[in-house]
């Protein structure tokens, strides 16, 4: 039997005898700590170019993304040829000796430049190593040269390359390491992560897998550099990472996401070859990814100091470490803190999350014995706290879709220029949705009941995420474990003592330390348009740290009238004020990322000429067509089957003049095996481009023939791999092909007097094989009917803005 219920004044874990003096502590001392973990999360102050030679400098290594992203240089083209050469020269003159691979590299991962078809590229990579003094394998410093067609690329990768090259010369004023070290600098990371892959699939010192590889990314211009992504069984890495980076930003549960995600860098070629490493990058200010505004002065140098230190520190630490005991069979939980990387085995993941379960269970039959709730409140305030769990993300992405309608612009951005207020009006409407549940139900339920109603969902998602993402499952379970404990201690003890508050603030200090930074990190990683996931975890945070924000209110009931409409008067109080800047964050958002020449309205328009019918059109991937592409484009959307370039998804189409100075590729028979007693064919074919192209194409009727086999420029090419129709963009998947086409393959920066392609073909029909070729270049300047841009509009990031495309058919 428990004991009867209190009053409503008495349904808490504390009530101070100064409560809004404990109120005022108890979110001072939470602020604080909230405040050392954000500034925990800040890239350190970038180092000028006098300093010491043996740390990085992110004032030298910006002289180096001043030489790389002055222009343009995709794979192929004469700006990335400038480029090598200048890798080359700065290694040379560091006293290495730099390798250039000339190589056939074929598509990696998920989405490489053409998703449905098999891409390659003729690849460059520059390659230099220092050699250890007794090594016990590799460290590999992997970041990709070239960039994509229409911007400078100083962030994606200028940041990368310029990092590994200071990071060099300051590997050559020092003792050099026990282990060897490999530069890699990669070609054809935007095209298909070939330049990864030949290195991997062909280079000497990448045949063994032996090996660490630390690569290096950027999808933004600022922000902290996180190591979202590592090899599995991680433990033994995150060890030395959380001994060896200066700066160790982190989690595993974005580990965790990421794996999930259909994304792939140049890490994916070496973790399919079976390389232990990490993959780190900054993420935020994406609104210039792969845009002309990608250049050296939208940099901001403390990240590059950021991805230095931690690059350099990472470099010596694996470079003094036994290779192959980094062999482990579990993966680490780790999370960053003001006081370093927290980090322990995965084996403890399932204790602690049941052990969370437990407290909770416990917290709750010492609520009901002390008669701070009964079992129809406590049940009840758990089924409540779903309440606000569901309506803030909800509110977070009808928010956005209301600022959208105001600025279409932000539709096809993965973020605002100026995201900050609108990060913070989520937040606050997220703050706005908990704090009204809980000022409707606090007298109703009780504190004490809604505090481990909150808690419980935190013990229910650790458990879960225990079983599905087990690397995340810290973030619910810690929080919910240490609430339980701290009210535990505060029902042991007086209620109005001092001691309860303390035992209350404590707990609360863990999801701040814990939840916070997943909250800050989330923003800039999923951006704007599923802010709601942001606003969900921050909702965790609420509800975990309910007995401390109970202090800051009015007592919820007690025995003077007075006292109780009081409470009724104020208690509202809280949300009108968020709710409040809620709408004052939007317009202020609204006000500061205003459209100008800096901050162009992205838009996306393509050319596509059929040589064989003289007829030409223009084509857009914007969602909501910006005035200047509706110019070219009209609003209806359909597919380009006839360009495979295209993709199959759905693109906005206009009447475009015929460029009758633009030609298709060629396409040669060289020799031609006639049908077998097996019914199959044997075509060799020469693919020829017939002006400076950036990729050329060639595709199969998949009404004419079925491929069987495949060689491409001498590359056996797995027809199970190929997909139905092949885009020159990230993201379309072979679910969406038509069937139109049987085969497809991509190439990218092809040799100005083309290449062979075998195919093994089996006929469908009496009829000749219908091929399909077509090229890529990049630039619409000077077409017939183009209207050039105005100003405060750009060009969207993407990997066929801008793109012209000539196709023809031929049979054989």
């Amino acid at each position: 039997m428990g004991a009867p219920l209190a009053a409503a004044a008495d349904r808490t874990f504390a009530r101070p005898d100064r409560r809004l003096l404990a109120g005022i502590a108890a979110l001072a001392t939470l602020g604080a700590v909230g405040a050392a973990t954000l500034v925990d999360l800040r890239p350190p102050a970038p180092r000028g170019a006098d300093a010491p030679a043996e740390v990085f400098s992110a004032h030298r290594a910006h002289q180096h993304v001043e030489q790389i992203a002055a222009a343009p240089h995709p794979a192929g083209s004469a700006r990335n040829d400038e480029v090598r050469e200048y890798l080359v020269a700065t290694l040379t003159g560091l006293g290495l000796i730099p390798e250039i691979q000339t190589a056939v590299g074929r598509e990696a991962g998920q989405l490489s430049g053409a998703a449905n078809g098999v891409t390659l590229a003729q690849v460059r990579n520059v390659i230099a190593q220092i050699p250890g003094t007794d090594p016990t394998g590799r460290v590999f410093l992997v970041a990709h040269y070239d960039s994509v067609q229409v911007g400078p690329g100083a962030n994606d990768d200028g940041a990368g390359v310029a990092t590994l090259l200071e990071v060099a010369r300051a590997l050559t004023v020092t003792d050099r390491p026990r282990n060897d070290v490999v530069l890699v600098f990669t070609d054809a990371e935007e095209a298909c992560l070939c330049g990864a892959s030949a290195f991997v699939s062909a280079h000497a010192l990448a045949s063994d897998g032996d090996g660490v590889v630390l690569n290096l990314e950027a999808r933004g211009r600022t922000g902290p550099v996180i190591t979202f992504e590592t090899s599995r069984d991680n433990a033994a890495l995150i060890d030395v990472f959380g001994r060896s980076a200066p700066h160790p930003v982190g989690t595993s549960f974005a580990v965790e996401v990421y794996r999930q995600l259909p994304n792939d860098t140049d890490f994916t070629p070496f973790l399919d070859a079976g390389f232990a490493g990490l993959n780190s990058a900054y993420l935020d200010g994406s609104a210039i990814y792969h845009t002309p505004q990608d250049t050296p002065e939208s940099m901001n140098l403390a990240s590059l100091q950021h991805h230095g230190d931690n690059t350099l520190g990472l470099t010596l630490g694996f470079g003094a470490t036994d290779i192959p005991g980094l062999t482990t069979d579990t993966d680490a939980t780790y999370f960053p803190t003001p006081l370093g990387l927290v980090h322990y085995s995965a084996t403890l993941t399932w204790p602690l999350a049941l052990l969370a379960a437990a407290a909770v269970a416990a917290l709750a039959w010492l609520t009901r014995r002390r008669g701070r709730g009964d079992w129809p409140r406590l049940v009840g305030g758990f089924a409540l706290a779903a309440i606000p769990l569901v309506l803030a993300p909800v509110a977070a992405q009808l928010l956005w879709l209301a600022v959208t309608g105001i600025r279409p612009a932000y539709a096809d951005l993965l973020d605002p220029h100026q995201p900050t207020p609108y990060r913070l009006a989520v937040l606050a409407l997220a703050a706005t949705v908990v704090l009204t549940w809980y000022a409707l139900l606090r007298r109703r339920i009780g504190p004490a009941g809604l505090a481990v109603g909150g808690l419980g969902w935190l013990a229910v998602l650790g458990v879960l995420l225990a079983a599905v993402a087990p690397g995340g499952s810290y973030f619910a379970a810690l929080p919910a474990l240490a609430g339980a404990i701290g009210g535990l201690v505060a029902l042991s003890l007086r209620t109005t003592s001092a001691a309860a508050v303390v035992a209350l603030v404590a707990a609360a200090v863990v999801p701040v330390v814990v939840l916070l930074p997943i909250v800050v990190l989330l923003f800039p990683a999923l951006g704007m348009g599923t802010s709601g996931v942001a606003a969900a975890v921050a909702v965790l945070l609420g509800l975990a740290v309910l007995p401390v924000l109970d202090l800051l209110l009015p007592q919820a009931g007690g025995q003077r009238a007075t006292a109780a409409v009081r409470a009724r008067r104020l208690g509202p109080l809280p949300a009108a004020l968020t709710a409040t800047a809620t709408v004052v964050l939007v317009v202020v958002g609204l006000a500061v990322d205003r459209v100008d020449a800096d901050r162009p309205v992205p838009t996306h328009l393509m050319y596509a000429l059929d040589a064989d019918t003289g007829q030409a059109r223009w084509f857009s991937a914007e969602t909501r067509p910006q005035p200047w592409t509706m110019r070219h484009v009209t609003g209806e959307a359909v597919t380009a089957p006839e360009f495979p370039l295209l993709g199959t998804h759905e693109l906005r189409s206009g009447e475009a003049k015929p460029a009758t100075a633009l030609s298709a590729p060629t396409l040669d028979l060289l020799d031609d095996s006639g049908v077998s007693a097996d019914g199959t064919r044997t075509l060799r074919l020469k693919l020829v481009p017939r002006r400076p192209v950036r990729l050329v194409a060639l595709h199969v009727a998949a009404d004419t023939a079925e491929v069987r086999s495949a060689t491409v420029a001498g590359q056996s090419i797995p027809v199970e791999s190929a997909g139905a129709d092949a885009g020159a963009d990230s993201g379309e998947g072979a679910a969406e092909g038509g069937g139109r086409w049987s085969f497809g393959t991509v190439f990218h920066a092809p040799q100005p007097d083309g290449f062979e392609i075998v195919l093994v073909v089996r006929p469908t029909g009496d009829g000749p094989v219908g091929l399909r070729v077509s090229d890529g270049s990049d630039g619409l300047t000077g077409l017939p009917g183009f209207t050039p841009r105005p100003a405060g509009v750009g060009i969207a990031g993407s990997h066929t803005s801008e793109l012209v495309t000539v196709a023809r058919t031929y049979t054989y």
